[in-house]
């Protein structure tokens, strides 16, 4: 057997930064710091954290007033930072800088006197918290199929919005639904750089491989659709949480094997299903560079490159 890894994989810069802010609260304002949802939808990350001293709650109510909280890389509605103000809870924002971007453009367009769409999956948390950002004036579309029932009050100021983990190509045909049925709306790409690339090199590997194993936590919206993309490739596909979750029956016969991982996703988890299927041979499919790193946030800019170059060195890509 050989076994293809895809390049991009793993970890991008908004997790990186995520886990870094919790680790350096922990080490600054010491145990308990708070985290409100998973910081990222990975498993092994959130029960490393939880060692250290994390507690992950879902509401704010959860945790202590005054308490430090970190709010997730998946964003918050107005809401929420209203009632952490309220109760006096120190908070550090850990929302994915891109993510950030989304919210700021759903405000500037609400205040334009235009309808957002929110193209994304519902109960997401990260299109909870822009949904949040204007409420008022904002609609979720998931499918082709409500893109072409949505009803908005100006046909020709729309924006339509995405979620930054969502499937490239169902994506379009969303937007292209839109454009079509509303000609004037001003349609922003917003599925992030990490989640384009995962895509695009996973299209790539499942060309050359008879399966593809990608792995990553159940609830990653981007490992899903990391899963789905290959599967439209004709190949057949599996998201699975770590070594111990692969059927061995999947594999019988298997002549290459690519593997993936989402951008939640600990290199080590990888390196560990490399090791259980047991190749004779390991090669590298390299598909697109990435060299993006995002700041921390100001109250923690102390030292951050020590901490920067520590976690970056972890998430690279290994032979």
């Amino acid at each position: 057997m050989e076994v293809l890894l895809s390049s991009p994989r793993g970890f991008c810069a908004g997790v990186v930064r995520a886990i870094e802010i919790v680790e350096i609260c922990l080490e600054r304002f010491g145990a308990p710091v708070y985290v409100r949802h998973e910081i990222v939808h990975n498993h092994y990350v959130v029960e490393d954290l939880r060692k250290k001293g994390a507690v992950f709650v879902e509401e704010l109510d959860e945790a202590p007033d005054k308490a430090t909280v970190v709010f997730s890389a998946h964003g918050v509605a107005p809401t929420v930072w209203e009632e952490a103000r309220r109760r006096g809870l120190n908070v550090i924002d850990a929302t994915c800088p891109l993510v950030t971007k989304v919210h700021l453009e759903s405000l500037k367009y609400a205040q334009d006197g235009y309808s957002v769409i929110v193209v994304g999956h519902e109960g997401h948390p990260e299109v909870v918290g822009t949904m949040g950002q204007s409420p008022m004036v904002s609609q979720l579309v998931g499918t082709v199929e409500e893109a072409e029932r949505v009803v908005v009050s100006d046909p020709e100021r729309v924006v339509a919005l995405t979620q930054t983990t969502l499937s490239v190509d169902d994506t379009r045909e969303i937007i292209e639904v839109l454009k079509r049925r509303f000609p004037h709306v001003v349609s922003r790409n917003d599925i992030c750089y990490a989640t384009t690339n995962r895509q695009a090199a996973v299209s790539a590997l499942a060309k050359k491989v008879d399966l593809v194993l990608v792995i990553g936590a159940q609830n990653s919206s981007n490992c899903n659709r990391l899963r789905e993309v290959a599967e439209q490739m004709g190949v057949p596909a599996y998201l699975v949480d770590d070594a111990a979750s692969i059927d061995s029956a999947w594999i019988e016969g298997v002549r290459r094997v690519g593997v993936t991982s989402g951008a939640s996703t600990p290199e080590t988890l990888v390196q560990e299903v490399v090791e259980w299927l047991r190749p004779e041979q390991v090669s590298m499919l390299d598909v697109v560079d990435e060299d993006v790193t995002f700041v921390l946030p100001k109250e923690l800019r102390d030292g951050e490159s020590k901490w920067a170059v520590s976690r970056q060195a972890e998430s690279m890509p290994r032979n």
